[in-house]
């Protein structure tokens, strides 16, 4: 018997009706500041609490020409110190990933078989979030390929899309925690950076957060799933939307249809995204 539910593309109009109109409300991240050495965002009891980096501007997408060269020869291990003083910022793909694959920046380091950069299309439109790698994922260094990973492809599938093409898979820590407990909250903030240069060197238009962890990590601040679904967040002038993970689904199919339900909306989002560049007008959608 299979656990995983079926997910069936519906007909257009079928898929329209259903996502509804736009988000009710747009909730910006803190405001980024150039200055990451010192400077921290306020956080609500509960939150993750990260260091700030520049924000990503709408302008900015897809050039990296001005990225600095890199020195040849394998990565050095990185040690906290070198996340604090803002190594990580200037590395271009392969080199943020050599260097993940060698950190030592927190705990989760020491019980791996490998660590999990990501993956996908480098030039993606969209980026889903998830929490962590799990066991299958620590063996195959790919994230999202045990069976929340299949239920992840069955979802794409479901809204025209599919790993590796428009679409960039990423984790909010990069090392398996044990016994694939929730990462901790100075984990997640040890690992961030990674995530912010990807997301820098990817400029996606939209990026989906799977679960509460994702989504508190990219958001900064103290999130619950069920009073979040519907709502378009920003991060760095990103939009961002939050749903449930797929592990979370296999325990809870009957939240399967709220589910849907977001990924309606997140296509209906990066169908205005596209009209909106395709008409020359600016991507940020209005607050509602």
């Amino acid at each position: 018997m299979g656990l995983a539910p079926l997910w069936r593309l519906r007909d257009r109009p079928a898929v329209d009706d259903a996502c509804g109109q736009l988000a009710d409300a747009v909730v910006d991240r803190a405001p980024l500041q150039a200055e990451r050495s010192a400077d921290t965002v306020p956080a609500a009891a509960g939150a993750v609490d990260l260091r700030i980096v520049p924000p990503l501007h709408s302008d900015a997408r897809r050039g990296h020409a001005g990225l600095p060269p890199l020195a040849a020869g394998v990565a050095p291990a990185v040690t906290p110190e070198h996340v604090a003083d803002g190594r990580i910022e200037g590395l271009d793909w392969d080199a943020l990933e050599a260097t993940i694959l060698t950190c030592e920046a927190c705990v989760l380091c020491q019980k791996r078989k490998q660590a999990v950069p990501g993956v996908g299309d480098r030039q993606a439109d969209w980026l889903f979030v998830g929490e962590g790698p799990g066991a299958e994922e620590d063996e195959r260094g790919e994230p999202f390929v045990g069976q929340a990973g299949r239920l992840l492809d069955a979802m794409l599938a479901s809204i025209d899309l599919r790993r590796g093409h428009d679409v960039y898979i990423a984790n909010a820590v990069k090392c398996r925690p044990p016994h694939n407990r929730t990462p901790e909250t100075a984990e997640i903030a040890a690992c961030f950076p990674y995530l912010e240069r990807q997301i820098a060197l990817l400029q996606p238009r939209l990026i989906v957060a799977l679960g509460r962890p994702a989504a508190q990590a990219l958001l900064n601040q103290e999130i619950k799933i069920g009073a979040s679904r519907g709502r378009l967040f920003r991060y760095g002038g990103i939009p961002v939307i939050v749903t449930y993970h797929p592990a979370y689904l296999l325990r809870n199919l009957h939240d399967k249809g709220k589910v849907w339900e977001d990924l309606c909306f997140a296509r209906r989002t990066m169908a205005e995204l596209h009209a909106r560049a395709d008409a020359g007008a600016p991507e940020n959608l209005p607050t509602i």
